[in-house]
């Protein structure tokens, strides 16, 4: 397979985790990065070789050069892709975007329309698609082994410390700042049920709030910080238990510790606990996303689906139950149990391996989201590669279309009524 060439534009975690996959994988090669940060630009030219003069500040200055590789990683916080994304698609940059595609609805149809106008191929970083674990279920589905799909429930158990790292803590924790969690955390399985069901839903309503990590539930006597409080060792969202433990474990120091210092030392952590952002109580930060929600849909057979996320769980593989009119399956992210209702038999499948990975990993960033951003990565490359954009799972205007949905459950839930899509 041809070699791709890659420009990667915000050299964060998701960024390098795409890079690090091409680059491991050999169908890809790194010739340019754009970050603000010099220890972030430092990293790919030393970990890729890129020439010094390709390592830019601003996705600006990498775009007034015209383009120097055959596909772009756009991977921007939220709120910063559309700007590189459409000029780089405008330059011919196929494109590897990171979810959610924008944080507007119209923000995101402007990359939609670029892609078009451009005759690029643009693949939005829906991880999920790309799984064994995904493949074995759409394979039941379209097999017919369940019969006629009725109803799905799917929960995304985001884990009790993910919820403090990222969504009150982190970067995360404002909507104004950020997205909705939601969008920022669960357009992908939002797009995953979609992908499900082979079609977007009928209507859509939503529920949720922020219920617990605000002042009213802040205990008697917490400081503001977690190491001048005397209930941090028996709070369960000790910022010194959870980034301390991250030293040593080269995939914890990848994530979550990156997020806090660049620094690995236990010096490093207590310094960023002491004066950044991940060493505030989760009580005293100004967040104001969700730490629950659920979200209905129904589809245009009656078909219905419910999703759940909460912060209120383990950091585990996602769960889903499907129930069909001949059968049922419960799925845990690495087996799929099916039951027969013609038979009775109850069959249990090990989900193999995805053929890029020598085992299922686990749910979260560190991990690889079970094999999805490898097996994005490399579906990608050979799509530039080949040409053949029918090696992506999903394209722009799909891409968009499955943000709609999550973007009619926000109204639905901040508005309180059922819509109609």
């Amino acid at each position: 397979m041809t070699e791709v060439t890659l420009a990667v534009v915000g050299g964060g975690l998701r960024g390098l985790t795409y890079a690090r996959r091409a680059h491991h994988t050999g169908a890809g090669r790194v010739v340019a990065v754009a970050d603000p940060d010099p220890l972030r630009r430092a990293i790919f030219v030393e970990e890729f070789g890129i020439a010094p003069d390709r390592a830019h500040a601003g996705w600006e200055d990498l775009a007034a050069g015209g383009r120097v590789a055959d596909a772009a990683v756009v991977a921007t916080h939220d709120r910063l892709h559309t700007e590189p994304a459409v000029a780089l698609a405008d330059l011919g940059y196929h494109i590897l975007l990171e979810k959610p595609m924008s944080t507007t609805e119209q923000e995101a149809t402007r990359i939609a329309d670029a892609a078009r106008r451009n005759g690029i191929m643009l693949a939005v970083c829906h991880v999920l698609r790309y799984t064994s674990y995904t493949r074995a279920m759409r394979g039941l589905l379209e097999d017919g082994r369940i019969g006629r799909l009725v109803n799905v429930q799917h929960l995304e158990p985001v884990g009790w410390w993910h919820q403090a790292h990222s969504f009150v803590r982190g970067h995360w924790r404002r909507q104004d700042t950020s997205a909705p969690m939601l969008l920022a955390k669960a357009c992908h399985d939002i797009d995953w049920l979609v992908h499900l069901f082979g079609r977007p839903p009928a209507r859509v309503s939503s529920f949720g709030s922020l219920s617990h990590f605000r002042p009213e539930d802040r205990p008697t006597g917490a400081a503001d910080r977690c190491l001048d409080c005397p209930i941090e060792p028996s709070c369960p969202y000790s910022a010194p238990r959870l980034y301390l433990g991250c030293l040593g474990d080269p995939s914890s120091e990848f994530w979550p510790l990156s997020a806090v210092t660049p620094g690995r030392t236990e010096a490093d952590v207590l310094e960023a606990l002491r004066t950044g952002p991940y060493g505030r109580c989760v009580y005293a930060c100004d967040n104001d996303v969700v730490d629950h929600q659920e979200v209905l849909m129904e589809f245009d057979d009656g078909a219905t689906c419910s999703f759940t996320m909460s912060a209120f769980s383990p950091m585990e593989h996602r769960r889903t139950r499907l129930f069909g009119t001949h059968g049922y399956v419960d799925g845990d992210g690495r087996t799929l149990r099916l039951v027969d209702f013609r038979t009775g038999a109850e069959e249990t499948i090990i989900v193999d391996a995805d053929d890029a990975t020598s085992e299922i990993q686990g749910p979260s960033a560190a991990d690889g989201h079970g094999g999805g951003d490898e097996g994005l990565t490399d579906a990608f490359l050979a799509a530039v590669a080949s040409g053949d954009a029918g090696l992506l799972r999903s394209d722009a205007d799909e891409s968009l279309m499955t943000h709609r949905v999550v973007w009619a459950a926000e109204q639905a839930r901040l508005t309180g009524t059922v819509v109609t899509l």
